[in-house]
């Protein structure tokens, strides 16, 4: 095998297929083994893990401002994870946290996780949130929160392919699955390989099994193991530890995007209030940063201070990095929301259509959906019939339904980020950062001066006014959204939002929102008749019926006499978002100057960066399906944590690409 092997394709995996016959704990028909043990389960799991691995002493001493992170091969009903949590609330110091990391290759279907999780009530405190945002069988890395305290990353997928590409060291690890026997696949040398490389200096181990081709293997891998007495039956369990892993070689080619030094925060200024940057403040302020979030007007003023916009995506017919971050991100946001406001009164998930209205479009649609064998629960294409029925509106196109998008308010949410504790607003616009031995100081047009440890980066357009940032192109994109007041007048009822040209989701407050115009290169901020008259036909176009219903209902489509708003929106030249540390441009010039010769020679150096400076911006229209996993990458490379990625989305993030690229093309 090759490593780190082939990033797998994007696709559903495979439920696995229970047995229970037995009560007492769920059997694997597949392997042909019980996910946990008949006698005692939880008794087990504090034994060969918790116990193997020291956990309850080393959480007591646990000081770091960093998490302790957590190691698992095979998640299965989540028991050990589960256990490892509240064994850290037992016994780690209230200000602690705690990272999860867990590969499953078969994950559970919710009810089979919940009647599985049900034979520990004690539990149930970190079970419920854990079912409540399971996601979907989809590969790839999934963020989960069960409490203020403790993250779990999901890693669904073949635990090798994972490992391989987890961006993050592990400090204990719970070397689990189905007995080597029954499931030879997952022990395999490679998957030790993989945590060896994964692991920090000192990381220990614990498995049930004595096999001796997990001895030689672990031998291989640079892990130190001795037996220890094993559980119920079991004579014999392994533990140990690795004083030296091995280098981590997956960034060989590509050694700029090697993540600058960890540097401890204490305060973070984060510039922007929209989405981005509140979102930012958001993620780190939950982990007990304090934080101060500048704007020039308020949370949620500029391209984030519309009442109403679509949380949806775009996905490419064939897969790449761009689709496969933005499929990660719808995912990721609808969990968010969902903890953020569980009672939806700032987003709903009501469904986004996005018709095929052309047969160009209608092919790219098929393309996409024979190239993503995706749950239709996520992603599905339908007939003109089956969309007019989801959307409640006389359709005459199909196209794809994402039955877990919707829309967002996106004014409000940013409001409701800005006010978390642990983030102090403040009004004001940023002329300068200037970096000095304790960390950076931002000189704010009044003259006033604002010290902080580190400093992000997020206010869209104006992001690259700063000398440091300067180097990072973007494009203004102007949008103006054409609000029809209802006034309480019969109109069909729109179920879904749909998209096409532009995207209408439905009415709010009595009004119905249809936009956005989409201008590059215009940073005019007047509303405009002609273009509330191109969004008009755009509706009609997009839902005819829909709107001869409203001419019909004698609602006011006058251009000249609607309402509306304008933000100007920021884009990158390759439309991903710019999310990471800030490269030193100049050092980058001259470090790989190399490349504009042969793109083949590789320099060993690491990519230079302003110490503690950050990006995020360039999110676009879309900016609630990209911004909030945006924020947890940085706030997890800025606290030393897993991120919530594969390094390769998380490399094609980094708005150092865009130097690379020019490097490169300059040839």
């Amino acid at each position: 095998m090759t490593f780190p092997p082939p990033l797998a394709p994007l696709a559903v995996l495979a439920h696995p297929v229970l047995d229970w016959s037995d009560q007492a704990a769920p059997h694997s028909r597949h392997f042909g083994d019980v996910y946990f043990s008949r006698q005692s389960g939880q008794a087990e799991t504090e034994h060969v893990f918790l116990k193997g691995n020291d956990l309850p002493g080393r959480f007591a001493a646990w000081q770091e401002t960093r998490p302790f992170v957590v190691g698992e091969t095979g998640f299965g009903t989540g028991l050990n994870m589960l256990c490892a949590a509240a064994c850290f609330h037992d016994h780690a110091p209230p200000d602690t946290r705690l990272h999860l990391v867990s590969t499953e290759r078969f994950p559970l279907q919710r009810d089979d996780l919940a009647r599985a999780l049900s034979a520990w009530p004690a539990l149930t405190h970190l079970a419920r949130p854990l079912i409540d945002q399971w996601p979907l069988p989809v590969g790839g890395v999934h963020r989960l929160w069960l409490d203020e305290r403790v993250i779990l990353d999901l890693h669904f997928g073949d635990s090798v392919e994972r490992l391989a590409r987890l961006d993050g060291k592990v400090d204990a690890w719970f070397l689990d699955g189905f007995a080597p026997a029954k499931n030879p696949e997952m022990w395999q040398p490679a998957l030790l390989k993989a945590m060896a490389a994964a692991s920090r200096p000192g990381a220990t181990f614990s498995t049930f099994t004595c096999a001796g081709v997990v001895k030689r293997g672990l031998s291989a891998a640079g892990f130190a193991w001795r037996k220890a007495p094993g559980f119920g039956r079991k004579r014999e369990m392994l533990r140990g530890e690795i004083e030296r892993p091995p280098q981590d070689d997956f960034r060989h080619d590509t050694p700029w995007f090697v993540p600058p030094p960890a540097r401890r925060a204490r305060h973070v200024a984060v510039i922007g209030a929209g989405v981005a940057g509140a979102s930012v403040a958001h993620a780190l302020a939950r982990r007990g940063i304090s934080v101060t979030l500048l704007d020039r007007t308020a949370p949620g003023a500029g391209a984030s201070g519309n009442d109403q916009g679509a949380l949806y995506v775009k996905l490419a017919a064939q897969t790449n990095l761009q689709s496969r971050f933005y499929l990660a991100g719808l995912q990721h946001s609808r969990r968010w929301l969902a903890q953020l406001d569980p009672e939806r009164t700032l987003w709903r998930d009501c469904g986004v259509l996005q018709l095929a209205t052309n047969y160009r479009e209608a092919r790219r649609q098929a393309r996409f959906l024979a190239n993503h064998p995706l749950p239709a629960s996520l992603v599905e294409g339908v007939d003109a019939a089956t969309a007019s029925a989801r959307s409640g509106i006389r359709l005459e196109h199909g196209g794809l339904d994402y039955p877990n998008a919707g829309w967002v308010r996106p004014r409000a949410i940013c409001q409701r980020l800005a006010a978390a504790p642990g983030i102090m607003f403040r009004r004001g616009t940023v002329e300068c950062l200037v970096s000095n031995d304790r960390g950076w100081q931002l000189v704010l047009a009044n003259g006033e001066r604002l010290e902080a440890d580190h400093v992000v980066i997020a206010n869209a357009a104006q992001a690259s006014r700063f000398a440091q940032s300067e180097a990072f192109p973007l494009q203004v994109v102007r949008g103006q959204i054409t609000q029809i007041e209802l006034d309480g007048k019969a109109t069909p009822e729109l179920k879904r939002v749909v998209c096409a040209g532009g995207y209408v989701p439905p009415p709010l407050d009595g009004r119905l929102i249809v936009g956005a115009s989409f201008r590059p290169n215009d940073s005019g901020q007047e509303l405009r008749d002609e273009e509330h008259a191109a969004n008009l036909a755009e509706l009609a176009k997009t839902l005819p019926a829909y709107f001869e219903a409203l001419q019909q209902a004698d609602v006011e489509l006058d251009p000249t006499r609607l309402q509306g708003r304008v933000a100007l929106r920021a884009a990158s030249p390759d439309k991903t978002p710019y999310a990471g540390p800030v490269p030193i441009a100049k050092r980058w010039h001259e470090d790989y100057a190399m490349l504009a010769k042969d793109a083949r020679r590789t320099p060993a150096t690491p990519g230079a960066h302003h110490p503690g400076l950050w990006i995020s911006t360039a999110h676009g229209s879309r900016g609630f399906a990209s911004a909030p996993l945006c924020a947890e990458i940085i706030a997890s490379r800025l606290c030393d944590e897993p991120l919530p990625l594969e390094r390769e989305l998380v490399d094609h993030l980094h708005p150092g690409r865009r130097l690379i690229r020019e490097l490169i093309t300059s040839q």
